[in-house]
Parts: C-alpha cells; sequence; structure tokens
C-alpha cells in the first residue's frame, strides 16, 4: 500500500516500511542464451530473402545495462530498457536474410561494466529440391512446421515445441499433451505411400499416435475409431517395452501389421530410432532401423474419407483406445507416393 508517497506493506495488521536490500557484489558478467537461431540453424523457404525474430534471453546477478545485436558485423540494434532489470528477453524482428552464412553476435554489459560477447553461425539454404523419388512430404523441423515440398505450414493444434536437439541438423519436433500437427491430405494419397522419419521415444503416455490418415466416426465422435479406410501407425505398451504397429484400412474391413517382439523399442535407451512404413496394392512393410519388423500381403488401401493427416496424434480420428499426443521426439519426416524397397529405406540411414 501507499501511505503519503511511502511505500508500505502490511502483514497481520502490522504495518513495516519496505527497506532496501543490498544486492551484494557483482559475481561476474551476464550471462547469454540464443534461442533463435541457434548454432547451425538451417531455414529453408522459397524467397530469395526471408525474415526472422531474433529471440535470446541475457541474464545478469545485478543489472543488465545494454544489449547489442550485430547482423554479419553490422549492427542492428542496441537496448538498454528492460522490464526485469536482470533478465532481458529479446524479440527482435529482422528483415533481408539472403541465402549463405551468417552470423548473429550479441554483446551484453552490465552496469558494472563486465561484458559478454557471443555469436551464433546460421544459414539460409537455396529452395529445397527432393532428394529422393516420389518425396511429396519433408518436414525437418527446423525451427517451423513446414512441408519444404510445397511450402505449406502444418495447421498446429495446442503446443507443441522444438526438441533442441536433432538426429539431422540441430532441432527436431517435441511432442506435447494435447499437441499434434495436421495437413491436407488429399494430395498425398495414392495406391503407393510410404512414410520415413526419426524418432526419440518418450512412453510416457503409455500409448500414442504417430502417423494417422483415418475418416470420420460419425457415431463415435467422443471415441473415434473407424479402422476401414486410410492407416493408422502407433505405439502401445508390450510389457516393460514399446510396439509399434501399423493397421490399415480395405473399405470394408482392415488389415493388421503387429510385428510382435520383433517391432519393440526400450524406453529406457535413450536414442534415435528410423521408422519406416510402405503400402501397396500387394503388402504392407513395416521397418525399424531398416530392418522389416512387420511384412505382410495386402490388397490395397482405401482412402475414402481421409481428409486428414494428423503428425504425432491419433486425434482427431483414431483416438477410441486413447491413442492420443506423442510426447517424443521427430526428426527427417517424410512421405512419399511410391513403396520404398528395404535398399531405398536402408540408404537414408
Amino acid at each position: 500500500m501507499i501511505i503519503g508517497g511511502l511505500v508500505v506493506s502490511c502483514y497481520n495488521g502490522v504495518v513495516d516500511s519496505v527497506s532496501e536490500v543490498d544486492p551484494g557484489p557483482d559475481q561476474g558478467p551476464p550471462v547469454i542464451e540464443f534461442q533463435y537461431p541457434l548454432e547451425g540453424t538451417s531455414i529453408q523457404v522459397p524467397e530469395p530473402t526471408t525474415s526472422i525474430v531474433i529471440k535470446a534471453h541475457v541474464e545478469d546477478d545485478i543489472e543488465v545495462g545494454e544489449v547489442v545485436l550485430q547482423m554479419d558485423g553490422a549492427e542492428i540494434a542496441v537496448l538498454s530498457d528492460f522490464v526485469d532489470y536482470r533478465n532481458a528477453y529479446i524479440e527482435l524482428p529482422f528483415d533481408g536474410v539472403t541465402n549463405g552464412d551468417h552470423e548473429l553476435t550479441i554483446s551484453a554489459t552490465d552496469l558494472e561494466g563486465n561484458n559478454t560477447v557471443q555469436s551464433v553461425n546460421y544459414s539460409k539454404l537455396a529452395p529445397y529440391e527432393p532428394l529422393y523419388e516420389g518425396e511429396m512430404l519433408y518436414m525437418p523441423f527446423e525451427g517451423d512446421y513446414t512441408n519444404l515440398i510445397t511450402y505449406n505450414a502444418a495447421t498446429v493444434e495446442g503446443s507443441p515445441g522444438f526438441a533442441g536437439e536433432a538426429n539431422v541438423g540441430v532441432n527436431a519436433y517435441a511432442g506435447a499433451t494435447d499437441s499434434y500437427l495436421t495437413f491436407p491430405s488429399e494430395a498425398l494419397q495414392n495406391e503407393e505411400f510410404s512414410a520415413t522419419f526419426w524418432y526419440k521415444l518418450n512412453n510416457d503416455p503409455d500409448r500414442a499416435g504417430i502417423l494417422v490418415m483415418g475418416p470420420e466416426d460419425p457415431d463415435n465422435t467422443d471415441a473415434a475409431n473407424n479402422r476401414t479406410k486410410g492407416f493408422r501407425f502407433f505405439r502401445e505398451a508390450a510389457g516393460d517395452m514399446q510396439r509399434f504397429k501399423l493397421n490399415v484400412g480395405t473399405g470394408d474391413g482392415e488389415s493388421w501389421f503387429d510385428g510382435g517382439e520383433a517391432a519393440d523399442v526400450d524406453p529406457a535407451v535413450d536414442q534415435w530410432i528410423h521408422l519406416a512404413f510402405t503400402i501397396s496394392n500387394t503388402e504392407c512393410v513395416v521397418y525399424i532401423n531398416g530392418n522389416v519388423v512387420s511384412q505382410n500381403t495386402f490388397s490395397g488401401i482405401d482412402w475414402d474419407g481421409c481428409d486428414v493427416l494428423s503428425i504425432m496424434s491419433g486425434a482427431p480420428r483414431f483416438i477410441g483406445w486413447n491413442h492420443l499426443s506423442d510426447q517424443s521426439y521427430m526428426d527427417d519426416l517424410r512421405i512419399f507416393d511410391v513403396a520404398l524397397t528395404q535398399e531405398d529405406i536402408q540408404s537414408m540411414l
């Protein structure tokens, strides 16, 4: 409360003046944390130049005095007015990033004159060109959720994030509760279909959808589970392991590709694995690290009504068995309009 210009505090009816607290001696220079771009970040867009939002956090034990940002040696901002005097949270738009390598430098100085200077190197790459025959979707998850084949961004449900690590590049998709991505799927539907990606397992929750392209279930909207069309690639607990399964709809029925113990992954092992599956008019195959874990004959997929691709969740079309959001990491997702061979998949490793 304020009395006659004097700031005071009240507790149990006793009025005490607020005393100034000595912050103590300055313990050292400011600490800089880059949030975007990171060291090694690669940006790919179709335009010859693009814009980014520079994000960083500068912290000092007493008070941040000034933060200076430079791009490729040229000063682009000087900041000195911070809401929290010990923490400077920076979000600075920057235009005109051209193809090639770039260096972002931040210099932070506290009130005692202690200074820290740090830099990160990143690059803007030329527009992506498909590396493989039949590639229809490629998502490297390097700070965004864009398909680099079409440059369309996914619809984001909930609050997924980025892992701050990757198997390829410097970043990957990081799952979160009630969070996933979707794309319109009509352009991805063909007689043959393949998907490949890198994956780091988090088995909490103990079951989740990973890639799903299924139809609506109008008679069961709160627990949708129509498996007669499209496909569902998911995981669930098998004892102490996590088992990866593929279910594909034929139109009037469904086919299962469950490799049993061969499709199990130990969640206690902190590692990236490579997952892939293929669908054709003759067979479906599931791969882990390039090895076949399930393979059987198949008569062909029915795509009727499968207008949404869900990434890292079974929602909204495959939730009846509680295969919801996956909190694992995903990297380098690719979708193809051909049934890849085992040799094709092993070459990606």
